[in-house]
């Protein structure tokens, strides 16, 4: 979803900066987007590595200055189909490592850089599996998804996305923070193919990461603190 997100933000005319825990990998995505006459830039950016985020954002302030919109798109499941009775206390620590501590770190570290823009936007990419509305819906789609300390890192995630939210506005900040749930996506997340993800009902990227283009490149820039998808929003 991250490269995809970076072609649609760069198609719109935006400067995009692709955050890579393998900078030869992020340095591969960069060469596929200019054979499409697209130049991104990239930095490499490991969200569980403290040093790793302090000079990511060093390098971003050295040759921009600023940032106006940041994209916390990082995640990945470790309990999948993990009895939350048996589940073993590493796996949770390491879905919340990535899904929510690694979350606040990058934010933390880039907001000088959105304080220094005119206005700016944090969009943390979160999941209606942390959802305890959908959760406890028999008519959702997620009502039989067992991944405990992945929905408990969204959860948490998507708490940090209200608070930050109100922060931002009560400090009189033009910096909005919002949650978007892509939904089931077809992507190589939680260890599928795409293609069997798609023989499971995943939705293609580009549908996927529509919700997310649509609030980056909103000129308004006036909702905050909310959780949403293509549908609507999203129960908290």
């Amino acid at each position: 979803m991250g490269l995809e997100i970076s072609r649609e933000l760069l198609q719109k005319g935006q400067q995009v900066i692709i955050g890579s825990r393998s900078l030869d990998r992020g340095k591969d995505a960069v060469r596929e987007l200019a054979q499409e006459g697209l130049k991104a830039d990239v930095v490499q950016l490991d969200v569980t590595d403290h040093s790793s985020v302090v000079a990511a954002a060093k390098s971003i302030e050295t040759k921009y200055e600023y940032l106006s919109i940041l994209i916390n798109n990082a995640g990945a499941v470790f309990d999948f189909q993990q009895d939350p009775s048996v589940v073993a206390m590493s796996r949770l620590r390491d879905d919340f490592e990535i899904n929510y501590f690694g979350l606040i770190d990058v934010t933390q570290q880039m907001l000088p850089l959105l304080k220094q823009s005119a206005e700016a936007k944090i969009i943390n990419i979160s999941s209606m599996m942390g959802s305890k509305t959908e959760a406890l819906n028999p008519n959702s789609s997620v009502y039989r998804a067992v991944a405990v300390g992945y929905q408990s890192a969204k959860a948490a995630a998507n708490m940090y996305t209200v608070q930050l939210a109100k922060e931002m506005k009560n400090k009189g900040l033009n910096i909005t923070v919002n949650a978007i749930d892509p939904g089931m996506v077809a992507t190589k997340f939680g260890g599928a193919t795409p293609e069997q993800a798609k023989s499971m009902g995943a939705k293609p990227i580009a549908q996927g990461v529509s919700r997310t283009i649509e609030l980056a490149v909103d000129k308004s820039n006036d909702v905050t603190a909310t959780f949403s998808n293509i549908n609507g929003q999203v129960g908290w």
